[in-house]
């Protein structure tokens, strides 16, 4: 019998012995075994440790361009996983949950990059001045931990579980090790093997212990970072580990809970939210069979609405088909074990104490596609119970599957209290129409869930729902629900860095957090900073402008202009009592005529303004008052583009506005986009061109492809055509879904991809040569490039047609000849 392997220190490898049967949960076939014996679990930590230190060198840009590129390698993988999702009792959308959902955590990740600066630490929130004179002064920073990440995960899951984790500490620059649950590990050992081929993450960045390792706790040390997923009562246990006391090691747990879903008291029957309530609770019963630790356990509704929404919810639990999850009808599947389907009713029974099923029964139900008797199936159970403040085993006890427990509440100050019976969970819901009565809900039940979603007819068409949280979104709860926080975008990012405190001058914290920190010594510019490109600007570069005096015709003017009359600025009779000595100069002028100052007007590396920050006026400034700026550049942010632009940076400049006393009168920070150096590309001129073909002989060989020199001109010439307007009657190749992004990476500084086929030719076919030799074909190419120059000089304003890349104007068939010159003299060694 096949083993479900582990990846581990940089090799796939089985555990020793027979280990654990796993069966498969629809057709109870044995297909697999879990064994983790035999691996050295402090030697696997270790390596981790070790080649962390890939990890922790990257940017947090890498580290988010990292993430993405790997969501986009898996996405194009996925159906694989679907297939074998199956396996685990899943439907397609519960394998969606989980497969995709998983994936949408790495792009959502991914994005957080442009939160973070351009370097491997963050700087954490605003800088603390600790001295009157202000040369001493403190930051927080924050670093990756040198440690590793040890995921412990619960079955349900075994895709979104994993990179639900694994994305934020990634992002962090922080290696995992994840030990998925045995029952369904063999899923999660297959996004591995994706993972791991596709060489996207540094070795050592994730490794797989498949099943349970009952000592990964106790060689943990203080550096890493211990997460669980699962049970209370398992996490309880792990909680108290002597090795997590002893290394004060980090533990977030997140637990099943028993979460509640209260219906408002204006939702009757007939009303949108009440209809909204039945489908919530339906799906949360029933999607994943109900192994969800967000699923809704406790239906919390007015006592008088009671028989209404049991009849409501029994209707639609009766349409739900139950069966293999294969065929398109089955809406649920089974669950993932026998052994999950016996502990299910155990907790049933245990309800029954003092509640009773309405709905729903353990042996009469029909299964389609599929064996009741071979497969982890059970219908939807529905319980009741009449009393819910007196009787507590529906507060305490989760039966893990799709069950719930319908109770009365008589007010909204009940229904708060008995949603807190709980001890504390990971969401709950209130479904109505009334604000006032979802703000008083809200409010008093926050302290005892971890998400509130408030669900009525304005939110319902796009609501994510009660059960499913979003990376950006805290994912965890108090008490039961453990007590810990996962994921919630950069929050969940600075669990896995260390903070620490620094102190120092202005001009020394500069350096070390790479953030130009007010009061720091200048870095006076050779020339002005707007003709630097992105690269060659760092944070202190400063400019220090000519002085302009503000005029009582420059208020008007601008008051004029903009139609902002306020009184100070206009009507000096009315300044009596307010705290303007004289006209007043607009603080918005102020600003308008600070970039005036500082504004290089020339064309170069500055692309476009980007926006206004942290816009302070200090004192106001009057008529005659003379002002200069100082331009300094506090901040490089990087961004990856897409669009029809050329690669670029932000860059925020520290605006300091000083009237003629040197005293500081307003602040600002301004964000520009500022292009970064073209170093790719030779740029083709007559002369370079010419340089260039006399390299070329009919003995140069190519370094990839099968073109001669001659079809290689012949080619050019070819496209030079197109690019004065001689050939035009073709069609676009490129397919419309994905011409705009074709077209875009025109303005990139990527070389063109080796090898990639003209779409007129046939694959690894050449065309039949029409000149006689290469010295005729050098004439015809230089023809047809000067008639391309002289279309383009005529005609500035033309669009043409382009048989890859669609309509170009000048400027970016300029790109294209750029491009494609370089591609095909580099194929020739000429360059």
């Amino acid at each position: 019998m096949q083993k479900t392997q582990h990846y581990i220190l940089g090799n796939w490898t089985e555990g020793k012995g027979e280990g654990s049967p796993i069966l498969d949960s629809v057709t109870g076939e044995h297909f697999t075994n879990v064994t983790t014996e035999g691996l050295d679990i402090p030697e696997i930590l270790q390596y981790g440790r070790i080649k962390g230190e890939a990890l922790r060198k990257m940017t947090f840009q890498e580290r988010g361009l990292m993430l993405k590129k790997l969501a986009m390698y898996l996405t194009k993988k996925k159906q694989q996983f679907y297939e074998i999702s199956y396996r685990t009792g899943a439907t397609k959308i519960d394998s969606w949950i989980d497969i995709e959902g998983g994936f949408g955590n790495l792009f959502a990740n991914a994005s957080l990059r442009k939160l973070f600066p351009n370097q491997t630490f963050d700087v954490e929130g605003d800088p603390i001045d600790l001295s009157r004179g202000g040369r001493f002064m403190a930051h927080h920073i924050m670093v990756p931990r040198e440690g590793v990440a040890v995921h412990i995960n619960a079955f349900n899951f075994p895709v979104w579980g994993m990179l639900e984790k694994c994305a934020v500490n990634w992002m962090a620059g922080m290696p995992a090790v994840v030990l998925p649950a045995p029952q369904t590990a063999y899923l999660t050992e297959a996004v591995v093997k994706e993972i791991i081929a596709s060489k996207i993450l540094p070795e050592g960045s994730l490794q797989l212990i498949s099943g349970t390792a009952k000592n990964i706790l106790d060689t943990v040390e203080s550096q890493d970072v211990v997460t669980f997923t699962g049970s209370a009562s398992t996490g309880k246990i792990l909680k108290k580990h002597p090795r997590l006391i002893e290394e004060s090691v980090p533990f977030t747990m997140e637990a099943d809970s028993l979460n509640a879903s209260i219906l408002g008291e204006d939702a009757v029957p007939g009303t949108p939210e009440f209809d909204l309530f039945i489908k919530e609770v339906r799906n949360e019963m029933t999607v994943k069979c109900g192994q969800k630790c967000t699923a809704i356990r406790r239906i919390i509704v007015p006592e008088k609405l009671m028989e209404d929404v049991q009849i409501a919810l029994g209707k639609q639990l009766d349409k739900v088909t139950i069966g293999d999850p294969r065929i398109k009808e089955v809406r649920m599947g089974a669950l993932v074990s026998d052994a999950q389907r016996n502990s299910v009713k155990e907790q049933i029974q245990k309800i029954t104490q003092t509640a009773k099923i309405v709905y729903g029964d353990f042996d009469d139900f029909q299964v389609t596609g599929a064996d009741s008797k071979k497969g982890a199936f059970i219908k939807p159970i529905l319980l009741r119970e009449d009393n819910p403040l007196q009787n507590e085993a529906a507060h305490i006890t989760e039966a893990f599957g799709p069950v719930s427990t319908l109770m009365p509440y008589k007010n909204l100050e009940e229904a708060i209290k008995l949603s807190k019976m709980g001890k504390g969970s990971l969401v709950s819901s209130i479904v109505t129409n009334n604000d006032k009565i979802a703000k008083e809900y809200t409010i008093s039940a926050a302290t005892h869930h971890g998400r509130i979603l408030i669900l009525n007819r304005e939110s319902a068409q796009e609501s994510t729902g009660h059960g499913s949280p979003l990376p950006n979104l805290i994912h965890g709860g108090p008490g039961r629900a453990g007590g810990g926080e996962e994921m919630g975008g950069v929050r969940g990012v600075k669990h896995y860095l260390q903070r620490c405190a620094i102190q120092g001058s202005p001009t020394t914290l500069t350096e070390v957090t790479g953030i130009y920190q007010a009061k720091a010594k200048y870095k006076e510019a050779e020339q002005h900073p707007f003709k630097y490109h992105w690269e060659d600007i760092e944070p202190g570069m400063s400019l220090k402008t000519h002085n302009r005096t503000l005029t009582d015709t420059d208020i008007i003017n601008f008051a004029n202009l903009t139609w902002d009359h306020f009184y100070a600025h206009t009507d000096i009779t009315s300044l009596d009592g307010s705290i303007f000595e004289k006209r007043t100069a607009h603080g918005y002028f102020i600003i308008s005529a600070a970039a005036g100052l500082f504004v290089y007007p020339n064309k170069g590396p500055v692309a476009a303004n980007y926006g206004l920050e942290d816009c302070r006026f200090l004192r106001p400034l009057y008529h005659n008052d003379t002002i200069y700026v100082r331009l300094t550049c506090k901040q490089k942010i990087d961004r990856d583009v897409a669009s029809a632009e050329h690669p670029s940076g932000i860059v925020k400049w520290f605006v300091e506005v000083f009237d003629a006393e040197d005293e500081l009168v307003a602040v600002a920070t301004i964000l520009t986009m500022v292009q970064k150096k073209q170093e790719t590309f030779i740029e083709m001129t007559d002369e370079k061109v010419e340089e260039l073909l006399n390299k070329l002989t009919e003995e140069t060989k190519p370094k990839w492809g099968i073109m001669t020199p001659q079809h290689m001109l012949e080619h050019l010439e070819y496209t030079y055509k197109i690019g004065s307007g001689k050939i035009q009657d073709f069609e676009v190749a490129t397919p419309e879904k994905i011409l705009e992004k074709v077209h875009a990476s025109l303005y990139n500084y990527d070389k063109f991809p080796r090898n990639t086929n003209f779409p007129l030719l046939e694959k690894d076919t050449l065309d039949s040569l029409k000149h006689p030799d290469l010295a005729t074909a050098k004439e015809k190419f230089l023809e047809e490039r000067e008639a391309y120059k002289n279309y383009f000089k005529e005609n500035p304003d033309a669009k043409l047609n382009n048989l890859v890349f669609g309509e170009m104007n000048r400027y970016e068939w300029y790109l294209l000849e750029r491009k494609h010159l370089n591609h095909h003299f580099e194929q020739f060694g000429l360059i």
